[in-house]
């Protein structure tokens, strides 16, 4: 989900922050041995996971996880390749499938074949029989609204992306910058999917850039991360709502809204939020042994538990993405809360590649100029 991952992605990332922080341990002594007892997972900023799952992950391997966060998954991702052949770390989570082939490319993983990738479907194994990556989780990048903003005004929420063009959003919706954040790439590519390539030499003419250039004439706004879109500028979130914010569109996940529930203050007994359903791209998270990892072994034992079912059930709540492995099971206050996209727009990694950073340049020179 960031992520969201989204989130992989949830308004309760900063939280959970703390609390992986403390579940994760220290970096060992300085000596061979304490080293060798601790494996370094280098991940974006949303990851969480709770306390008594990395316990279980040290008492059943002997490994202590230290988790070493690098920002946005797009950020993450770029400082990895920059450090390539002297990793920060054993094992990198949270490439997902926007910034899938920057990753492989420049051949940051060392291939294994996690034990339990039994229980994962086809359709996550974006890598084949190669298992440079495992995948983790899945989530859906969509626009959220504001349930209260649109009902004082009786005013339906938009539902597609040809909707949030209408003058009636005219200076509603708040999106990441797709150079910087995974969802705000996410949600690019959605639209490409949607629209198709207008073609570089026709800037606004159609396709999805001249779907952008209507969004832009709408009012559009463009910030710099997830955080920042969904907790300081997005009405319906907590944090938007002690900031005064007025942008009751943004650009997260199908998972967010349990997590208004969650955290809510008091607990509402429905989401103040809702999923625009026909905006949403398919997000799959995955993780890695890196290129020269000093803690190999702890690598490889760190990826077997990430997609066992301990893990993977854990997720949910901490993480609000849904597992990959077919056996783990959903917290009730997710498929409550949660909506499921049947039809998420996807993209084929190889095209993705192909196109990425093209795509990046000219909606930078489009969007922001």
């Amino acid at each position: 989900m960031s992520t969201t991952k989204k989130i992989t992605a949830g308004a309760a990332a900063v939280a959970v922050g703390a609390l992986t922080l403390t579940a994760c341990g220290g970096s060992g002594g300085t000596d061979d041995g304490a080293r060798s007892k601790t494996v370094t997972l280098v991940s974006h900023d949303s990851f969480a996971a709770s306390d008594a799952v990395l316990k279980a992950f040290t008492e059943e391997t002997g490994y202590t996880v230290k988790v070493l966060k690098s920002g946005d998954a797009v950020e993450a991702v770029n400082k990895a390749v920059l450090t390539k052949g002297a990793p920060q770390g054993d094992v990198f989570f949270g490439v997902d499938n926007t910034t899938l082939s920057r990753a492989l490319d420049n051949g940051l993983f060392e291939p294994y074949a996690a034990k339990g990738l039994d229980r994962v479907g086809e359709a996550f194994r974006l890598d084949g029989d190669r298992h440079r990556v495992t995948p983790v989780d899945y989530g859906d990048i969509c626009v959220n609204y504001d349930k209260k903003y649109f009902a004082d005004r009786k005013l339906a929420p938009p539902r597609t992306f040809d909707d949030l063009a209408e003058p009636a959003y005219k200076d509603l919706l708040v999106v990441e910058n797709p150079e910087r954040s995974s969802p705000g790439l996410g949600f690019l590519l959605g639209t490409a999917a949607a629209y198709g390539d207008g073609g570089a030499s026709r800037p606004g003419g159609g396709g999805w850039q001249g779907y952008w250039k209507k969004l832009k004439d709408n009012g559009v706004k463009v910030v710099d991360s997830w955080e920042i879109a969904y907790n300081q500028e997005f009405s319906g979130s907590a944090g938007g709502r002690k900031a005064k914010a007025d942008r009751p569109l943004v650009v997260s996940y199908a998972s967010s809204p349990p997590v208004e529930v969650l955290y809510g203050d008091p607990r509402p007994a429905e989401a103040p939020t809702g999923v625009a359903e026909g905006t949403c791209y398919r997000q799959i998270e995955f993780a890695g042994l890196l290129e020269g990892a000093a803690n190999e072994e702890g690598g490889k034992a760190l990826l077997d538990f990430l997609v066992g079912k301990r893990f993977q059930e854990d997720m949910p709540l901490n993480m609000f993405v849904h597992p990959v492995s077919e056996d783990a099971r959903l917290p009730e206050l997710f498929t409550r809360h949660g909506v499921v996209i049947d039809k998420p727009l996807t993209m084929a990694p190889e095209k993705i590649a192909a196109n990425r950073d093209q795509w990046i340049q000219s909606w930078s020179s489009l969007v922001l100029k």
